[in-house]
């Protein structure tokens, strides 16, 4: 792996001029976490991490100690002894406000030669920034535990009118949200549960769309406002990106766990380390 210090501005600049330049291209893919949402002066009206997002949940109703900082274990608890509309509800309220798109959502959004957007939160920042155009679309997971509901994903036009999944051969611009999303239904994975059936299919490649496959074929990764401490972070990164050529690069900080060194080590993940902000401060900027 090749880390970058903040103290190597030089090579670091020279980096991000290249990364700026394979998404502006369309041979990097931007993979964005809700770290992404932190950039910028105005406070985030929604949860930008697992983290916070747990915080909020258990606000509402009460867990055990001992799964209060999982996620997806005191969502489980909730849906559990609260029924899943219970958890439905919770989430559209915590996710009901838009944050402003930044510059790097917008900057994403203007881009024609962009053939796909992962965005890993539950946010529709980046949906709303796209807003402007009609060749683009909306591919998201969802939960298999509705009620007769059979599939791993769902597609939805511009307008947010969920449309078949051929229907992405003529986007220009995918927009995937592989664990769901508030926009424009409200249908996401967040409970153990949600993610059973996903993960035992996972490895073999079944919940990914077929256009995102063909898509990352002959393409990298750029991972932005992502981290990777969780088990279950690590598992969709590396299956969304497999089989991809890559090369691959994450803008993370400089305070990385040792499973997230292993992670980036392990999947050849070049690590820039500066602030995030002065990335997308970099990259927006380059010619």
């Amino acid at each position: 792996m090749t880390s970058l210090s903040m103290t190597s501005l030089t090579e670091a600049t020279s980096l991000l001029g290249t990364v700026a330049k394979g998404i502006t291209g369309g041979v990097l893919i931007p993979y964005l976490g809700p770290g992404v949402l932190e950039v910028g002066e105005a406070e985030c009206p929604v949860p930008t991490s697992t983290r916070g997002l747990v915080e909020r949940l258990t606000q509402k109703v009460g867990v055990p100690g001992r799964i209060r900082n999982n996620l997806w274990a005191s969502a489980q608890y909730i849906e559990t002894n609260r029924h899943r509309i219970t958890l439905v509800r919770m989430m559209e309220e915590i996710f009901r406000p838009v944050p402003a798109p930044g510059a790097l959502q917008t900057w994403l959004a203007s881009l024609q030669d962009l053939p796909m957007i992962v965005d890993t939160w539950y946010d529709a920042t980046q949906s709303e920034a796209l807003k402007g155009r009609n060749d683009w679309g909306q591919l998201q997971g969802g939960t298999r535990n509705a009620i007769g509901e059979d599939r791993y994903y769902k597609a939805f036009d511009a307008t947010g009118t969920e449309v078949g999944v051929d229907a992405v051969n003529g986007w220009k611009t995918v927009l995937y949200k592989p664990h769901g999303a508030s926009w424009p239904s409200c249908d996401l994975l967040v409970s153990d549960s949600d993610y059973v059936e996903v993960l035992t299919e996972i490895d073999i490649q079944t919940p990914i769309p077929q256009r995102v496959k063909d898509i990352r074929e002959d393409r990298g990764f750029v991972f932005l406002g992502c981290r990777f401490y969780d088990q279950m972070l690590r598992t969709y990164a590396k299956q969304i990106m497999k089989r991809s050529k890559g090369p691959h690069y994450a803008v993370i900080t400089d305070d990385l766990t040792r499973n997230e060194l292993r992670f980036l080590d392990d999947n050849e993940i070049v690590a820039i380390t500066v602030p995030l902000e002065e990335a997308i401060t970099e990259m927006v900027g380059a010619p």
